[in-house]
Formats: structure tokens, C-alpha cells, sequence
């Protein structure tokens, strides 16, 4: 039996500015979901990161099916609408069109879905970012599924030594999808080019070369690619199959020990660490550093087990301080130089017209 796992996520609405969904939010877009679960959906599983609501949802139906994205459309909608009856932040923020067009990309929320055989034993993750880029797992995913210093699986593990197949987009392009695929370790230095520009390249899927095995899948969406202006970070999802043929579980938790300086924080226009926490938790009023939540399920005949919060181990307290000095470092730095992001990542908010305004005093 072919299985679909669909990762779909927006901001629909929160409580006291950028912060989390309310309960009323929640239990509204859950029930929309659950009513399917038994006939379009194997299982559904509903969770959130910040102010954005996550639906992960399995079925049979192959990816961008309209029926299974027209069922998060609705959930969405319907909790947009509990969200202004409570008059919450943002309500409706990223459905940024007024109808539904057959699937859900380009309307707004982020989606990543993947379709496989299931394993008898098919472990995988999701993990759900706020406030930040689409690019920002690209150093944690380059250093699991490529790095033999933080993925011991490449040297120990002859299922994992003949690598992985990247599939990297270009973020920049509007008028098309554009990718390269790039095969670890021959095109390592090439992956390391591109991946290093967060802004502007993405990790689109990941693949076994061994046994053509879809690995990874990360969602690609840039809200100002569609709404022509700033509507709010792009707050990427993820799906992650692991162990035997994939990385271990366990090997995901250093790369994103390193938290690593993304585009994100506050009006989305700085550099700040990304912050591991656990799933349900509000965005910090600590300039909305970006974070990330992890979920490790079990899935058989597509239904799930109870999850695993990855990051609620208390070993991450102490990531989580290194984190915080790290962004205070950076934010004392204020607007200048690298704790500001680079203009063409600015170029959708009101700096740039400003910028203008005062091109026209020069002399």
C-alpha cells in the first residue's frame, strides 16, 4: 500500500499579537479535520509552533490531492473565521487568496507531503519552524544527511554510505518552479554553495541513492512571492523519515544543537538563532527568536503512534540558554550590518520605501 503524509501549516489567527492560537481556534480546525479521519484520512495529528496551527495527515490519495487540501482549506477557513468572532491577531494571515484552486500551494499555508511504501517499521519526524525562512533547516538537514562528523551513519552504516540525492530550490524564482538536484558526497562543495544562502536556496526533498527512497521533504513556499509585499515569515514544515536506511533519530538532534543564525525575529527582518523548544509553544516575546518544534511518530497501516517531543529532553535547557546569549549578542547590534537582513530580503517591507524617498535627496 502506497501512504501519503501531508504536512500542512498556517497562521490563522492568535491571542495578543504574534503569540499562539487560541483554544476555541484549535478545537475548531481539529474537528474539521477529525470528522474525515475513517474515510478520506487514515489519521490525522493536530499541533502547533507559535501562531501557526500544523495539520500532519495521512491517506492513500498521492500528494496534492484536491480533496485532502480542500479539507485543510476548510479547517483553515473555519478557524479564521472563530478567529475574528474572538478577534484575534491576524486572523486569516496567511490565506492569502479568496478561494480554493485545487491544492494548497500558492495560496498561502505551507504544505510538504511525501508518498512511499510503508516499512514494517516506518519511524519519521515532522518538524514545524515559526518565525523564519524557508531555508532554515538547510544546515541541520546538510549536516544529517551529509556530514560524517554530526551523521556517524554515513561511516557506520553500509545502507547510508552511498549517500543521498539533494534536490535544492531556488527561492528567488517567481515565475517557476526552478531546482537542481545534487548528489552527496561527489557534489558536496556545490550543495555547501548553495545551501549557504539561506535566502535564497532551499532543500526541496532528499533521497536514498541506494534504494531511490524519498528521505526528506521541506516545505518551499515564500508568502511574498504571492502577496506582491511582507505578510509574515515563512515559517517552513518538514517531514523525515529515518533509521535503517535513513539517518538514526537521534542523529537530527546535534546539527540543530548548533542553532544556527536564520532570517526571522521580529517584523521578520533579522538574523537570529533558531531556537529548538517543544511543540505547542507560544513565540517568545524575546524579539520572536525563531523556533523549531520536532514530533517523532510511528506509523503503521497509516495510523499513528502517540508522539515523541524531540526537543523536550532536558539535555535542550541548556541549548536553549546558549541560544538565548546568542541572540542577545546579535541584538545588541540593533539595525547595523549583519543583525539586519540584506536589502533584497528587505525589499518587500517599509525600509525600501523609505530607501526611496530619500534616493530622491541625494545629490
Amino acid at each position: 500500500m502506497k501512504l501519503t503524509l501531508s504536512v500542512l501549516k498556517a497562521d490563522i489567527g492568535s491571542v495578543g499579537g504574534h503569540t499562539l492560537p487560541s483554544r476555541r481556534v484549535l478545537a475548531r480546525v481539529e474537528e474539521i479535520v477529525r470528522e474525515e479521519v475513517g474515510r478520506l484520512l487514515r489519521d490525522a495529528y493536530v499541533f502547533h509552533i507559535g501562531d501557526d496551527i500544523v495539520l500532519l495527515l495521512s491517506h492513500t490519495h498521492g500528494v496534492r490531492n484536491p480533496s485532502v487540501h480542500e479539507l485543510a482549506w476548510k479547517a483553515f477557513r473555519e478557524g479564521t473565521q472563530v478567529a475574528k468572532e474572538e478577534g484575534l491577531y491576524g486572523a486569516g494571515q496567511d490565506l492569502l487568496k479568496d478561494a480554493f484552486s485545487g491544492n494548497l500551494h500558492g495560496l498561502g499555508p505551507q504544505v510538504a507531503e511525501m508518498e512511499f511504501e510503508e516499512r514494517p517499521a516506518e519511524p519519521f519526524m515532522v518538524l514545524a519552524a515559526d518565525k523564519t525562512e524557508p531555508g532554515a533547516f538547510n544546515l541541520p538537514l546538510y549536516l544529517a544527511f551529509a556530514d560524517p562528523m554530526y551523521s556517524s551513519g554515513l561511516l557506520l552504516s553500509s545502507e547510508l554510505r552511498p549517500g543521498f540525492r539533494f534536490r535544492i530550490m531556488d527561492l528567488a524564482q517567481t515565475e517557476r518552479d526552478s531546482y537542481i538536484v545534487l548528489d552527496a558526497p561527489e557534489r558536496l562543495y556545490d550543495i555547501a554553495a548553495l545551501l549557504r544562502d539561506s535566502h535564497r536556496f532551499g532543500i526541496e526533498s532528499i533521497w536514498s541513492r541506494r534504494y531511490g527512497e524519498i528521505a526528506a521533504v521541506v516545505s518551499t513556499t515564500r508568502l511574498r512571492n504571492i502577496a506582491g509585499r511582507y505578510v509574515g515569515k515563512d515559517d517552513p514544515v518538514a517531514i523525515l523519515r529515518t533509521q535503517k536506511i535513513f539517518p538514526a533519530t537521534e542523529e537530527f538532534g546535534p546539527p540543530f544543537a548548533l542553532a544556527p543564525f536564520v532570517a526571522g525575529d521580529t517584523r521578520g527582518s533579522h538574523h537570529l538563532p533558531l531556537m529548538p523548544v517543544k511543540a505547542n509553544t507560544p513565540a517568545s516575546t524575546f524579539f520572536c527568536v525563531p523556533m523549531v518544534c520536532g514530533l517523532a511518530f510511528s506509523l503503521k497501516e497509516g495510523r499513528f503512534s502517540e508522539p515523541v517531543d524531540l526537543f523536550a529532553d532536558p539535555v535542550w535547557d541548556a541549548v536553549r540558554a546558549r541560544v538565548v546569549e546568542k541572540a542577545q549578542e546579535m541584538r545588541r547590534q540593533g539595525f547595523y550590518g549583519p543583525a539586519m537582513l540584506p536589502m533584497e530580503e528587505l525589499e518587500y517591507t517599509g525600509i525600501a520605501e523609505r530607501l526611496k524617498e530619500l534616493e530622491r535627496e541625494f545629490s
